[in-house]
């Protein structure tokens, strides 16, 4: 198990523009060849967007991109003509596929936290794909067939234990509240990177919210 830490990941967005980004794998001028990806997981950014400020159109191809909204309300457009709001408890996925542009700002009245992350498919190409999931319970993981994986969101209260998914990579993201996973305590931002998890369980110090990708391959 290969514990990440929130103050590790390199920050970037534009603060000037009321964007702030947090990333924990390699990306443009923090380029780091031995942290390009976990499984299929290429990126798991937390991005936070002041009322008004978003990212203007830009492109994605043969990537599959799962964003959670932690507080607030993110708007999406795409070049598919899909429009949505995405809140809380909702799990947003774009198939970039062969190539599509999208937008997402903070239209909303408040701040806005999002958990952005993307998996590399196991073909590339195709249609672009995109759905919105509203509400998805603890007990629901939503299957992520095209990358070979599947995310579990799971809610602990204090001394509640949750199973962690046994596969060949895990990995694990702490959205708030902290975090007992086999004697590291993890608090908010920080992941574990799990090679062959078998029979573990995750405890919540405090309230807590996960995000849990389970992988078939290393």
């Amino acid at each position: 198990m290969d514990i990440r830490r929130a103050g590790e990941r390199y920050r970037g967005g534009d603060p000037s523009a009321g964007i702030e980004s947090w990333h924990a794998f390699s990306f443009g001028p923090h380029y780091d060849p031995d942290n390009l990806r976990f499984g299929a997981v290429l990126a798991c950014n937390e991005e936070r967007l002041a009322p008004g400020a978003g990212f203007d159109e830009h492109p994605h191809s043969h990537t599959e991109i799962v964003t959670w909204v932690v507080e607030g309300e993110l708007t999406h457009r795409d070049s598919t003509g899909r429009e949505s709001v995405v809140r809380h408890g909702d799990v947003q996925r774009l198939s970039s596929a062969a190539g599509v542009r999208h937008v997402e700002r903070n239209d909303g009245p408040g701040p806005l936290t999002f958990v952005q992350m993307w998996l590399a498919p196991l073909e590339p190409g195709g249609d672009p794909f995109y759905e919105v999931v509203r509400g998805i319970a603890d007990s629901t993981p939503y299957a992520l067939p095209e990358a070979g994986a599947m995310l579990h969101v799971r809610r602990l209260g204090p001394g509640e234990r949750t199973a962690v998914p046994d596969g060949a990579s895990t990995y694990v993201h702490v959205v708030r509240g902290d975090v007992r996973l086999d004697g590291a305590e993890l608090h908010p931002g920080d992941a574990a990177r799990i090679t062959g998890a078998k029979g573990l369980e995750a405890e919540g110090v405090t309230e807590a919210e996960l995000l849990v990708w389970e992988m078939n391959a290393a």
